[in-house]
């Protein structure tokens, strides 16, 4: 089918920038029947919409760079100075007027929706209240979706939401609607495909206007208030849309059911055939491994440009890839895609996106070199990354690896526990300089001056300013992407720039003393930053999240007794009894088990806090809770957690699995406000649901025996057929899927069996022993 000049060339993913390039919201408002065109002109639909893609270039003249981009959604990092929307930087503060007014957020449990609640917009939570408040005004519903670490959505808060004259427009014409998109995935996922498909790129704050029958009607993301650099503002877009309505809205009703009707059929794709071609699985492996290869870093580290995003998916692969081949023989390939992923995950720990005093990870880095970061903490990272270093100690035995596990975990542990053992969620980037300041700063948290430093490490400031590149003008100068704008003029971020090996013997020190020092030096930075004022904590309990964590510790608990006795840990690993985090594990998963799990229906609820939310699971909460719940298996904990996962299979099939046509939903399809079910393929910032379910199903189908093996082995062969064009043509889109259709079509999946009595230290020993190797072709299971 030949497509208008004017499309995106979806299939190749690359846009014409004659057009395309030039579409933007503001001018869609005056030809919503050409937006329509545009979403669907091209043949390759169901590959566009199930796979993030790039934003769109916009005009030189529409360009306003600044340091970093919005929350985005993209497959490969987007470039910082080419996003759609674009704004100052403003940080988020606290309005001297905010507490003037409250509105129905108020009574809400989500973080996110707390922090509107004193808007003078007047906000509806996601529901059949607010569907009919329009429908009785008739008027569209403005739709405000985001998450309560987002900086982009408290820039706009501030900017519009905060704003008398903005908040009189949006009452007076539209019913406002808030949405945290980690408490409702399912709605998020909706109107983001909507909005990508449309424009080629999304991210958050996600703005939609929407008929009072919940159809698209236009979308875009962050907005500032005013028009600027050729742009439209808020304002601008707000009197557009209401001109629109009232004047070609059955255009745009007709438009909004039409998208929702061709984007439903694209994204439930079904299975032509209920397994993959035999050599499929070997070659989509193959096919990623090089598309990767083709973007690494060499120099810095990662695949792909700035800003760099660690996606754990793509770690997972090389590694798993590696493996299969030294094992045909192939070790001078296996050899150099390892090399590549151990070189990642150290310039990575040595990065300033690692946070060295306190622990773990930040979200993502501006610049190639890993050095300053976007701050905020996302728990799915935390999970993927500790396993990721752990899988490469595995390999390496090379404590370096273990060490950084452990700082993720032990960040975990201090941080990010409640007292019922639950999970939270993320920190923010933002927070105030000092008690009482009404604005926020992003960063302020973490960055320090060199002063600072001096005052508070005395003799050792030296030594420590020279290991971690401190200087008195700062040091975000190691690449012009990170900080254009001198928002950290005088500010340092930690990286490591210098081997200690090498830095010790230039001192004439032993090298464990030198990482003695070194850590003393991170404690009493971590006691004098423990003073400052935190970050916004989200103490949401996601199941998903908490699943993908609860894997983690309980595959340390193991993993980690191969590191030599001799093994030194300094501040922030406390260097813990490994038992303790099969603990933590445990207590995760007990927390779910009570708070957010039916034992009369099976099924869970999606988050908690203050109580369960209202929106039911989803498929990565079971997905991800049951691999969560097979590594406390078979790395050690009861078997009321088999059995707990078995269940938990069962409700997913019950609830998620197209029998007929192959494949999970991402939803039950029982919300009658939830427009679209989608077979969600994408491995990204967090895998995709579907292939996790893949790899559980692989794995319970080595633990039991007869027809129900079988029937787990025919859903896996099924669902991967859903995506077999996927796995063919953009294989480097779904990473862990590969993974998944290789482990399915290993022959003779190993199966290690432990008899003995689980406490005595013989067993655990053995269990141990069993887990000491790498490799993910492997299910160890116990028989007392």
């Amino acid at each position: 089918m030949a497509t208008s000049a004017a499309c995106v060339r979806i299939s190749s993913f690359h846009y014409n920038n004659n057009n395309f390039s030039k579409l933007c919201f503001f001018r869609t408002l005056d030809n919503s029947s050409s937006m329509l065109e545009r979403l669907l002109c091209s043949s390759s639909l169901h590959h566009f919409l199930s796979h993030k893609t790039k934003l769109s270039s916009l005009p030189r003249n529409y360009l306003y760079p600044f340091r970093r981009p919005l929350a985005v959604i993209s497959h490969r990092p987007i470039h910082p100075y080419k996003v759609v929307a674009m704004a100052e930087r403003t940080p988020a503060s606290t309005s001297h007027s905010r507490n003037k007014h409250t509105n129905r957020l108020a009574a809400e449990h989500s973080p996110y929706l707390l922090q509107h609640a004193h808007n003078p917009v007047d906000w509806f939570a996601w529901g059949e209240e607010a569907f009919a408040e329009a429908r009785k005004r008739d008027v569209p519903i403005f739709l405000s979706i985001g998450y309560s670490t987002c900086h982009w959505c408290h820039v706009m808060e501030v900017e519009s939401f905060e704003d008398e004259g903005v908040a009189k427009l949006l009452n007076d014409w539209f019913v406002s609607i808030k949405v945290d998109r980690e408490e409702r995935p399912d709605v998020d996922k909706v109107y983001m495909t909507y909005v990508q498909a449309l424009y080629g790129g999304g991210g958050w704050p996600l703005s939609v206007f929407l008929s009072p029958d919940l159809k698209p009607l236009m979308g875009g993301t962050y907005f500032p208030p005013e028009d600027k650099y050729g742009r439209p503002g808020f304002k601008t877009i707000l009197r557009k849309v209401k001109d629109a309505w009232d004047k070609k809205r059955d255009m745009l009703a007709q438009s909004g059911a039409f998208a929702i009707e061709q984007l439903s059929e694209a994204l439930s794709a079904s299975a032509s055939s209920n397994k993959l071609p035999d050599e499929l699985p070997q070659n989509a492996l193959r096919l990623c491994a090089e598309q990767l290869s083709k973007s690494y870093d060499s120099r810095f580290g990662g695949f792909g440009s700035a800003p760099k995003f660690p996606r754990p998916v793509e770690i997972q692969m090389m590694l798993y890839h590696s493996k299969k081949l030294e094992d045909t023989g192939k070790s001078g390939e296996a050899s150099e895609g390892q090399k590549m992923v151990l070189f990642t995950l150290q310039c990575m720990a040595k990065g300033g996106i690692h946070d060295h005093v306190g622990g773990g990870f930040h979200r993502y880095s501006v610049d190639e070199r890993w050095h300053v970061p976007h701050f905020e903490k996302m728990l799915y990272d935390q999970g993927q990354l500790a396993n990721v270093y752990l899988d490469a100690f595995s390999l390496t035995k090379d404590v370096f690896y273990s060490y950084i596990c452990r700082d993720i975990l032990d960040y975990l542990r201090r941080d990010m526990i409640g007292p019922g053992g639950e999970i939270f969620s993320a920190e923010d980037a933002d927070s105030a300089e000092t008690e009482g300041a009404t604005r926020k700063k992003e960063g302020a948290f973490y960055v320090w001056t060199s002063k600072e430093v001096e005052d508070i490490l005395g003799e050792h400031a030296i030594l420590f300013k020279e290991h971690y590149y401190l200087k008195p003008t700062g040091n975000c100068d190691l690449s012009r992407m990170s900080d254009p704008h001198n928002e950290f003029k005088g500010k340092n971020v930690l990286i490591e720039l210098n081997d200690s090996s090498a830095s010790a013997s230039k001192l004439g020190m032993p090298l464990e003393k030198y990482l003695n020092i070194l850590g003393e030096c991170r404690r009493k930075l971590f006691d004098v930053r423990s003073k400052r004022p935190r970050p916004h904590l989200d103490d949401k309990v996601i199941v998903s999240w908490n699943g993908l964590v609860i894997s983690s510790f309980a595959r340390a608990s193991k993993i980690l007794k191969s590191e030599a006795e001799s093994a030194m840990f300094n501040f922030p690993v406390v260097g813990s009894d490994r038992k303790e985090y099969m603990e933590v594990a445990e207590s995760a998963a007990s927390f779910i088990r009570r708070h957010l799990y039916d034992e009369q229906t099976h099924r869970l609820q999606h988050s908690f806090r203050n109580g369960p939310s209202k929106a039911p699971g989803f498929l990565d909460d079971y997905a991800f809770l049951i691999s969560g719940l097979l590594d406390l298996y078979e790395f050690g904990s009861g078997t009321k957690w088999l059995v707990w996962a078995i269940e938990l299979q069962n409700t997913q099939d019950e609830l998620f699995l197209d029998r007929e046509g192959g494949g999970y939903f991402n939803t039950t399809g029982e919300d009658p406000s939830v427009l679209l079910r989608v077979k969600e393929d994408h491995d990204g910032a967090e895998p995709s649901g579907n292939s996790v379910s893949v790899i559980n199903l692989v794995r319970l189908a080595s633990i039991v025996a007869g027809s129900k093996s079988d029937y787990y082995r025919q859903n896996a062969e099924h669902s991967l057929a859903v995506f077999e064009t996927r796995l063919k043509d953009m294989a480097m889109a779904v990473p862990l899927m590969c993974c998944a259709a290789d482990m399915l079509s290993v022959p003779s999946r190993k199966h290690v069996v432990l008899v003995g009595h689980k406490s005595s230290v013989d067993f655990e020993n053995m269990l141990a022993a069993a887990h000491a190797s790498y490799d993910l072709n492997k299910t160890v299971s116990k028989k007392s």
